[in-house]
């Protein structure tokens, strides 16, 4: 088994396409040292190199370190078809798979991709008002409570007043202060 050169690269698939009009084209694009050798599968039957058949034409093309393949479909294969380009070389192998869908089936997976998409987002945007605005809405509870305590408290309803105690003070009570009056017997005789 022979070594590959030490200054290689590994295929790699640098660009792909597909085109529908009148007949379907798809075309792969790979880069490596040395240049890798670019074929296509159709359904897993391998499609040679600048072969034709009644439907189906493949050209591949090398210049450098570039291959470049692609496959024109006249008619057109069944839904869910799978095509494959590969390209490949002594240092490894790049492939992509595509599967043929109708316009149709893409029209609503498209569809319920953006529904899910749009549910997600509205969500996420709902959330974020909703905790932006909180504060307010606190703020604006806690002003309607106070308010109705106000309220009830200014009533003087019987329910508030049982809950209140007597307001009882804090200072000790002072004693009385003594009146005293003059007595007869101290007016006659002051000296007494």
């Amino acid at each position: 088994m022979a070594l590959p050169p030490k200054d290689g690269e590994p295929a790699r698939l640098v660009s792909s396409s597909c085109s529908l009009e009148k007949i379907l084209q798809c075309n792969c694009s790979f880069h490596g040292a040395p240049a890798p050798n670019a074929q296509w599968w159709v359904k897993d039957n391998l499609m040679g190199a600048d072969s034709m058949d009644n439907s189906t034409q493949v050209t591949s093309t090398i210049l450098g370190p570039w291959a470049n393949t692609t496959i024109s479909l006249s008619k057109l294969p069944e839904i869910g078809t799978h095509l494959r380009c590969e390209g490949n070389n002594d240092y490894g192998k790049h492939a992509l798979s595509i599967v043929l869908m109708s316009r149709q089936t893409l029209l609503i997976q498209s569809f319920i991709n953006g529904l899910f998409q749009g549910l997600v987002y509205g969500v996420i945007v709902t959330t974020l008002l909703f905790l932006c605005l909180l504060p307010l809405i606190m703020k604006h509870i806690r002003r309607k409570l106070a308010n109705k305590i106000a309220a009830i408290e200014a009533d003087g309803s019987p329910k508030v007043r049982a809950c209140q105690q007597p307001d009882m003070s804090l200072k000790p009570e002072e004693p009385e202060k003594s009146v005293i009056t003059p007595s007869e017997s101290q007016r006659l005789h002051p000296f007494l």
